[in-house]
């Protein structure tokens, strides 16, 4: 396998403190220069394959040439992008699996995310939002992130898992070690989380199956003992992934939303004289600035040619997600934040068989939370330089790591 970019090839370096700052950039330069570009990681010096085009997005989002499950790999192609073999027991859920396992699994959870059942939790979502909110008011300036956009999402879906909400500041803390790259080869601190993830989804899914509740987890244990037969990994990597995936995405949609309209003071005035714009403007926050940047990683079983690239055996592709939502053959002027922007086809939930389950929760949460914090802090603004906000570093979340704001 190759380490090293052929002399030939077009460098994009995506971990770069420029791409950091201005990934829009290099994706325009990617989308015109390489169909398929072959990056390396800075740590694993792996190769990696990006599709940056809106197109060509689709296109590789549905094709079932390419696998999810990275155990139809051999083991010597999986350790090279998964050097933490711990994360096994939490990692065998729906966004890592094929056909049939993962229609059996979407299944199994599905009915917790259908437009009613969302629309039933807006009373909650509401209360939670002004409660935060109550708080905020009575200060003149907060970090946003961990005073609003953090915890109202995340109680939200430890509710709905019947997970303690003593215990969200835990889950902020592991899910931002795993979600962030690791700086060097130490995996240490990956690997330590892991089996702490374990062992706290072991503890709390004995504690509901020896006393029931009313929640989605007390659900899937009831699925199970009527046949619908969830191993325990497959148990504790569903509601790991519930929990991950039901505030990560909804927390940086909310502050690169709110990052946004403060970066455009009329989008922002716009709105709040007509708060009927909200949905369209969580649209457009989706394609503009939208919480996930690629896709997680499929692998090519076999040697696969793809948009005339061969992606050799074991090998990993990816697409950019906010690439494809800036593409100017999809969307006339995209750079452009319009909140009115119609038609919006972004591709922020991804498409297909994965196309995100929770994206009608997320929706609402963002139209609600965004709404009353316009409603109620009418003179919201940055406390800094926005040129001095931080984004996180690697591929998958786009996000602020801290957004200070003052009222």
């Amino acid at each position: 396998m190759e380490t090293h970019l052929r002399p030939s090839e077009p460098r994009f370096d995506l971990w770069s403190p420029e791409a950091r700052v201005d990934p829009l950039s290099i994706y325009a330069r990617m989308r015109k220069e390489a169909s398929v570009a072959r990056v390396l990681s800075p740590t694993q010096r792996v190769p990696m394959w990006v599709v940056s085009r809106y197109k060509d997005t689709l296109e590789l989002l549905k094709d079932t040439r390419f696998t999810k499950d990275r155990y139809r790999l051999t083991d010597e192609q999986r350790h090279l992008y998964f050097r933490v073999d711990e994360i096994g027991h939490i990692d065998k859920h729906m966004l890592n699996s094929d056909p049939p396992v993962h229609t059996r699994l979407r299944s199994l959870v599905a009915q917790a995310f259908t437009a009613r059942r969302v629309e039933s939790l807006r009373p909650r979502i509401i209360a939670i939002a002004q409660r935060l909110l109550d708080e905020l008011q009575r200060r003149e300036s907060v970090e946003l992130l961990q005073a609003f956009a953090f915890p109202l999402p995340i109680t939200v879906i430890a509710e709905l898992l019947g997970v303690p909400t003593e215990d969200q500041d835990r889950f902020r803390e592991w899910t931002t070690t795993l979600m962030s790259p690791p700086r060097s080869d130490n995996l240490e601190p990956i690997r330590k989380t892991a089996v702490q993830l374990q062992q706290y989804f072991q503890g709390f899914l004995a504690r509901r199956r020896a006393e029931p509740r009313d929640d989605l987890t007390s659900a899937l244990l009831a699925a199970e003992e009527q046949g619908d037969r969830l191993t325990p990994v497959e148990l504790t990597s569903m509601v790991f992934l519930l929990m991950l995936a039901g505030h990560e995405t909804t927390v940086n949609l909310i502050v690169n939303g709110v990052w946004a309209l403060l970066r455009h003071p009329e989008q922002l005035e716009r709105l709040r004289a007509n708060p009927s714009l909200i949905e369209s403007a969580v649209e457009e926050m989706l394609r503009y600035c939208g919480p996930v940047k690629h896709t997680t990683g499929r692998f090519a079983v076999q040697d696969t040619e793809f948009l005339g690239q061969v992606i050799p055996a074991g090998q990993m592709i990816m697409a950019s997600l906010l690439s494809a939502n800036h593409d100017p053959e999809q969307f006339p002027e995209p750079q452009r934040f319009d909140i009115t922007r119609a038609p919006n086809r972004h591709l922020a939930f991804g498409s297909s068989i994965h196309f995100c389950l929770g994206a009608p929760l997320a929706r609402l949460e963002a139209m609600l939370a965004i709404n009353l914090l316009l409603e109620r802090l009418p003179r919201l603004r940055f406390a800094v330089d926005p040129s001095a906000l931080q984004w996180r570093t690697g591929l998958l979340i786009h996000g602020l790591e801290q957004l200070p704001v003052s009222f």
